[in-house]
Order: C-alpha cells, then sequence, then structure tokens
C-alpha cells in the first residue's frame, strides 16, 4: 500500500483508501452493487415508512463478532449510540447522521432506525465503512478504540492478527465467515489463511517489491511505470475511477488574496492543467471540470472546457484586482507586498503523485502569471492546526464517498466539517439540503448540477484538476481481484487467491 490509514475504526475511517482494509475486517449492514443499488448484507431487508423517517432493518441471525459476542439488534443500536456519541465523530454526525435521531430494538434481530427528517442519503450510510459493525463489547472496552486495532473487533472475514505501525498490518482468515453480501465471488471463509499488508510509500519501492517477487499485488501505481507493468507477462494491471469529487484545488474566501473573485479566476486562468498533468501522469489522468468526479451519475459535463486556462486573461484580472507591479524575481506585488498563497497538504493524505503535480502547477501560476506558491506538506496535526487558524489559501482534496453528494455536504455548506473555503451561499445550502431529503435521481441530478455551477462557474471557489484513479498491479497468479462497486477503490482480500 501508498499510504497507511490513520486508524483502523470504521466508524472514523476518513481516506478512500481504508476501504480495502476495514472490509477485511469489519461488515457493513447494506452492501452496494455495481449499477449502484443496494444489496442486503449483514441486514437480510430493509423498509423505508412511508413518511421516510423510519428503516426497519431485519438482521441476519447467524453472524458472530470475531471475539464471540453475538451480532444483533441491541448490537447494531451499540453502534449507533456510539456514533453519537460527544467527541466521537463529530463530522459524520453534522453531515453523515444529521438527520438520525435514534436506534430502536424492536426485537432480537429486527432494529428500527428513526431520523428527524427524509434523507436520501441515508442507505448509502448504512452501506459505507461507518456502518461497520464493531463488537459491543470492543466499543466499552477497546484500549483505543479511535485507533482501532486488534482490539475493535468485527464480523468481516478477516482477524486483524497484528499491526506494526510504519511497516505492516497482518489479517488471518475468519473461519466462522459465512455472511458475505450477494454480489461477492463466492460463500463462506476466505480463500486465503493470511493476508498481510506492507505501507511502502515510495513508489519505486513498491513496484520493486512486486517484480522481485517480495509481494503478489502492490495499489498505488504510478502512471511512469505503468507501461513497465503492462510490458511484463508475468503481471497484471487494473485500473478504475473513483467516484465522489475530483482531485481539486479550493480557495480560502476568508482573507486576501482569494478573496477577491478575480485573483482566484486569475490563478484558475494561470494554470494549463492539460499542460501540468500530462507529464506528471504520463498522459493517463482524467481532467477534470467539476467538483463532482466525470464517473459519478450527479456529474455536470456542461462545464466542461468554459473556464481556466487563458494566460492574457490571467494577467488582466490581477491587473484589475490592483496586482499590476512586479518585483525584480517576476512576482506580482501590490502595496510593496508580494502576490504568494500558501498550499498546504497533510502528509498522511499526500499520494498519487500528489506533490509532483503541485510543483508543475507552482511554476506554472509563477511563469504565467507572477504568483507565488509556497508548498506546504506537514504531519496530520500541524495541518490541522493551519486550517482551524486560517493560515492557509489552498487546500487540496479529494472524496471517494459511493454518492457526491455526502462529499458535496462536507465541503460546501456553511459551517460544514471541511468548508474550508469559509464559503457561504443560501442558494447552495439549500439546494444541498433538498437533494439530501431526495430519493429522486432526477431531482437530486438537478439540483447537485446546480451547486456545482455555482462553486465552479459563478464563486469560482474551486480548480478541478483529475478524477483520481486506483492503478493495482498483481502477479498473474492472483485471482479474484477487484474493485468495490461504485467507488472504484480497491476491493477486500475476501474473494482473492493464489493459483496457477
Amino acid at each position: 500500500m501508498e499510504t497507511e490509514p490513520v486508524t483502523f475504526n470504521p466508524h472514523l475511517w476518513a481516506r478512500n483508501k481504508a476501504r480495502l482494509l476495514v472490509f477485511n475486517q469489519f461488515d457493513a449492514l447494506l452492501a452496494r452493487d455495481a449499477e449502484g443499488g443496494f444489496l442486503p448484507w449483514l441486514a437480510t431487508s430493509w423498509e423505508v415508512s412511508g413518511d421516510g423517517l423510519a428503516y426497519t432493518l431485519e438482521l441476519r441471525e447467524d453472524v458472530t463478532f470475531h471475539d464471540g459476542e453475538k451480532f444483533d439488534a441491541a448490537a447494531v443500536k451499540a453502534n449507533f449510540d456510539q456514533l453519537l456519541a460527544p467527541g466521537y465523530n463529530p463530522s459524520a454526525v453534522a453531515v453523515q447522521l444529521r438527520s438520525f435521531d435514534r436506534a430502536e430494538v424492536v426485537a432480537p434481530h429486527t432494529v428500527k432506525l428513526v431520523l428527524k427528517e427524509p434523507d436520501g442519503l441515508f442507505l448509502d450510510f448504512l452501506s459505507s465503512p461507518y456502518a461497520g459493525q464493531v463488537s459491543p463489547k470492543s466499543l466499552r472496552t477497546a484500549q483505543d478504540l479511535k485507533a482501532g486495532g486488534p482490539g475493535a473487533v468485527g464480523t468481516g472475514p478477516f482477524i486483524l492478527d497484528r499491526y506494526v505501525q510504519g511497516q505492516e498490518v497482518r489479517y488471518r482468515r475468519n473461519p466462522a465467515y459465512r455472511w458475505a453480501p450477494p454480489n461477492a465471488a463466492h460463500s463462506g471463509p476466505a480463500h486465503l489463511a493470511e493476508v498481510t499488508y506492507r505501507f511502502l510509500p515510495e513508489a519505486a519501492v513498491r513496484v520493486g517489491a512486486l517484480t522481485s517477487g517480495q509481494v503478489h499485488v502492490i495499489e498505488g501505481v504510478p502512471a511512469t511505470e505503468a507501461a513497465l507493468i503492462k510490458g511484463d507477462p508475468a503481471l497484471r494491471l487494473r485500473t478504475a475511477l473513483n467516484s465522489g469529487t475530483a482531485f481539486s484545488y479550493y480557495f480560502s474566501l476568508s482573507h486576501p488574496p482569494f478573496d477577491d473573485r478575480r485573483v482566484r479566476e486569475a490563478f484558475r486562468h494561470a494554470v494549463d492543467v492539460d499542460a501540468v498533468l500530462k507529464p506528471v501522469y504520463q498522459g493517463t489522468a482524467t481532467r477534470a471540470w467539476s467538483i463532482v468526479a466525470s464517473c459519478s451519475p450527479f456529474y455536470d459535463a456542461t462545464l466542461e472546457r468554459t473556464y481556466g486556462g487563458d494566460e492574457a486573461e490571467a494577467g488582466a484580472l490581477l491587473d484589475a484586482a490592483g496586482w499590476s507591479e512586479r518585483d525584480a524575481e517576476g512576482f506580482r506585488v501590490k502595496d510593496g507586498k508580494r502576490l504568494t498563497v500558501r498550499l498546504v497538504s497533510s502528509a498522511p493524505f499526500v499520494r498519487d503523485r500528489r506533490d509532483v503535480l503541485a510543483q508543475a502547477v507552482q511554476a506554472q501560476v509563477k511563469q504565467r502569471a507572477g504568483i507565488g506558491l509556497r508548498l506546504q506538506t506537514v504531519e496530520q496535526g500541524a495541518a490541522e492546526r493551519a486550517f482551524a487558524e486560517d493560515r492557509y489559501e489552498i487546500f487540496e482534496n479529494s472524496r471517494g464517498d459511493a454518492d457526491a453528494g455526502a462529499a458535496l455536504n462536507l465541503i460546501l455548506p456553511e459551517g460544514a466539517a471541511i468548508n474550508r473555503t469559509r464559503f457561504a451561499d443560501e442558494k447552495v445550502d439549500r439546494w444541498l439540503a433538498e437533494a439530501a431529503a431526495s430519493s429522486d435521481p432526477a431531482e437530486r441530478r438537478e439540483l447537485y448540477a446546480e451547486v456545482q455551477r455555482a462553486v465552479a462557474a459563478e464563486h469560482a471557489i474551486v480548480l478541478p484538476l483529475y478524477v483520481p484513479a486506483d492503478q493495482i498491479a498483481a502477479g498473474a497468479e492472483v485471482k479474484g481481484l477487484g474493485s468495490a462497486p461504485v467507488t472504484g477503490t480497491p476491493g477486500s482480500a475476501y474473494d482473492v487467491s493464489l493459483g496457477t
């Protein structure tokens, strides 16, 4: 793996790449199919009340947690109660569970989930890692519940056996497993007796480990190595676009210079996105035009080729905004101050050559518009402090949520968990709320289109760059590798086997 999870607790997952580990150890209440629909998993069926305020789930009666505890309605209630505990996961409470009120045990294997208002995203929540079921005993006794690890016990096809921070995590097969979702390739226990994930952040080291036979599979295959993989008959390469939101630069509107829309537009015009993507990703990256990924059913294609990339327009906008002078090094200045902006990146989330891409953007905005871009990659705690204290002008983000609406509600509404642009617009907040409350795909599609046009075209608060993709390379002897439905992220090891 390219990156190491921040936590192994499914309730607190924060990175798309954590999915392949989460669903080794934990099962969700529902699963997704390839068309974006919902399937039974730990819940065998579900019924939604006519007013959309109650979801009654019938649960499997044959499921056991790794610690021997029985899975039942009381366990589901314990998980939801934990999610609502103060300080446990406030961002999930504010977004994914904003409409949730309470869980009620109706019968030993029947649970009712009551909402305060209709929520079209609630089924998506029930199929996400957030709904990964943790043993109630773990919830009470795990030494470090937030970090997860061996103390956080699930029902999944593998049991977390050992974790060495910075090095590897090892899972062993759960011999009792009999409750895979219906779209799994087999039933019963996993094929593999054991699977070890090593954390190798350097791309060359990962590729070398694969080609030398030290590992069977690598994820995070860099574009620079794709041709080598494809040219080796003993190896296989798989690529899948991620759903959710595109990898984008978001501008902070709370202070200069990006409180001026003209400067935001100038920065976008200063970047020839296709030109910076090509050398970094060797022509394999999918250009983004919207905050929503192009593989999402909610993507608004009308935004394509409607803005950006005009060097002359960048200069005219900066002149109009008062940044008409230049210093000896060619940077724009106003009132004796150089036009410099800071891009703050959290080190655990830097992947997919995004540091190299930032350097390419840095060179372009300097050359084409005289804008200074200062790149700051810091540890997660320092990044969170910088965001909290408003010590940045750009932050980068992509989300791999199965439903793009979940990501939009985290990033755009006023006061949202990762609204680091400090953007506030009543119309956008209303559209997002209406879309979240609707179960009509066509209505949601039109509302999300309005949102995308507002943030990308009308207010120019974002520079979309590319649609993330997961690339996995493996030896030809590895069978059963695949991507998770809808998200496009690597699947768990449940269906994986080794054979000739």
